[in-house]
């Protein structure tokens, strides 16, 4: 027997599947699995070619990145290692060499 998934709205356990929806029998909410899968990839970070970022993952700077406040450049091809993923626009932070802790965002990076 499958397990059935809790309610994305009120977090309700007594869920129940017609067809191809979920109905929560507590708010009425309704859903699919298609709606459960684009809600979870919606959450991941992609890089500039659109791969899935995770933590500890080694990227490689696509474009010249100015360090704000600071005169310092991210040169083209600059490899990142030891990612880790954040909230935020902002959404990588990581340390590079010679600069030290920054945070990136993810469409100027694709993944090595």
């Amino acid at each position: 027997m499958s397990e059935l998934p809790n309610c994305p709205e009120c977090d309700s356990e007594f869920t129940y599947e017609d067809g191809i929806l979920f109905i929560c029998p507590s708010c009425g909410h309704e859903w699919s699995r298609a709606d459960m899968e684009a809600a979870a990839e919606e959450g991941m970070t992609r890089d500039s070619n659109g791969n899935v970022l995770e933590n500890g993952d080694t990227v490689v700077v696509i474009k010249d990145l100015k360090v704000k406040g600071s005169t310092t450049v991210v040169k083209v091809g600059t490899k990142v290692k030891n990612i880790r993923i954040v909230d935020g626009d902002h959404d990588i932070d990581c340390k590079i060499d010679g600069i030290g802790a920054m945070s990136l965002k993810s469409e100027f990076v694709r993944k090595s």
